[in-house]
């Protein structure tokens, strides 16, 4: 009861002390204002790039395994992953007798190509060969229209499903459904336009660029004779639980169909969504840490400023402490007046930096690049003021407490 007594009565008179000193206390409070926009913006534009880059890999799966000639993440020398022999559609097949029934295996092949529908002509667009499975390992399914369909890839069909970028820089305000256009030389037609994804980060694929075809077709026009063309094999696995004894058992069958002998390592490269994940973090962690030390700086300017302005507080107010000590006032209370008076400081700077880092953060967001203020950049914003706050007034707050009644009654 005591205590909340004294915390109560210090935090009144903490209040009226900066009330009674607002030019002082406004300008105390800048160094922690700047201080705090600064980490804010940092935090939230890191946590922005997060999102952005799950929402840009977002059709990878979480539950999906992809084998491939090469790792995503490379770390090792080229040669090592050059000299590997190519994925091919006969091992594709022998792995989908395998695994038949417990998973869903899709094979694709891709090569940049330009595409034109009349004098409008897009370069780079990102030809997909595929299968009807795609839409069941990834996460995108048509807007308008429909997706490849069985009998097209056993027909070796000439239709194509486009990417939202592409439908609008090829045919414009025109439904591109039902219309022809041309892959290279060759003669498409539209059967079904992708959801819009998004635009990539990090150098992530940019899912509205793409264009997906049978894969029959694929090798039919773009070469895959003999069956020598790298193939990439997504394999949605029966559980996101199950993921690591799923990915052994694709690993062990792959070793199979390959003939490796236990002693030979894998000439093949399992990948998942965790593998670009866990590549991100580890940089962005860096990265972040990196721009928290030097926006720290802010604070710790902020900081220094607020332990000088307590220290001419306390020296402003030393006959004030010989009167309330000559009264009886302990040093606790001395200590948490000071204490609270700097932690009201920093944490009317904090908010105010929080209101600002919030409208800057609104700002990037709209122009410059990803930014998301979450409540926990919040709270640990406003945590971080009350602790600077408390930990720099700590020394002036205890110098204080310490003074000698009679000396401090004598000050002038």
């Amino acid at each position: 009861m005591k205590l909340t007594l004294d915390i109560s009565e210090s935090f009144k008179i903490a209040v009226a002390a900066l009330q009674a000193n607002k030019a002082r206390g406004g300008l105390t409070a800048l160094g922690i204002i700047i201080g705090i926009v600064a980490v804010i913006t940092t935090m939230t534009a890191a946590n922005g790039l997060q999102i952005s880059f799950r929402e840009s890999f977002a059709s990878v799966g979480s539950d999906v395994i992809y084998v491939s000639q090469r790792p995503w993440i490379q770390t090792g020398p080229n040669f090592q992953y050059r000299n590997r022999p190519p994925l091919t559609m006969n091992e594709v097949d022998d792995l989908e007798r395998r695994l038949l029934g417990r998973a869903v295996v899709n094979p694709s092949m891709g090569q940049n190509q330009a595409v034109k529908y009349q004098t409008r002509i897009i370069d780079n667009s990102r030809v997909i060969g595929t299968t009807d499975k795609q839409v069941i390992v990834s996460n995108m399914v048509p807007d308008r229209g429909r997706f490849l369909m069985p009998f097209d890839v056993e027909y070796k069909k000439k239709v194509a499903v486009i990417g939202s970028e592409i439908a609008e820089g090829l045919f414009g305000d025109f439904d591109p459904v039902g219309r022809d256009f041309k892959i290279g030389m060759y003669k498409f037609t539209v059967i079904g336009v992708m959801e819009e994804q998004g635009g990539s980060v990090f150098g992530g694929p940019n899912y509205d660029r793409q264009i997906f075809i049978p894969i029959s077709t694929y090798g039919k026009v773009f070469g895959n004779s003999g069956g020598r063309s790298n193939v990439d094999i997504a394999i949605k696995a029966p559980s996101p639980d199950a993921m690591e004894d799923f990915e052994y058992e694709v690993i062990g069958e792959m070793r199979k169909i390959r003939g490796l002998k236990p002693i030979e390592k894998d000439d093949f490269s399992i990948n998942k969504l965790d593998s670009l994940l866990d590549a991100y973090n580890s940089i962005m962690g860096v990265v972040v840490l990196v721009g928290l030390a030097i926006t720290g700086i802010s604070l710790f300017v902020g900081g220094v400023g607020v332990m000088n302005i307590m220290f001419v507080s306390v020296t402003e107010r030393t006959k004030e402490i010989g009167i309330r000590k000559a009264i009886g006032a302990r040093r606790r209370s001395i200590l948490m007046q000071f204490l609270f008076e700097a932690a009201v400081i920093c944490l009317f700077g904090g908010i105010v930096g929080l209101t600002i880092a919030a409208m800057l953060t609104e700002v990037l967001n709209q122009t410059l690049m990803p930014a998301s203020l979450s409540p926990a950049i919040i709270i640990i914003a406003l945590l971080v003021s009350v602790l600077v706050g408390v930990i720099s007034g700590f020394v002036p707050a205890y110098r204080g407490a310490k003074l000698d009644p009679i000396e401090a009654l004598r000050y002038e």
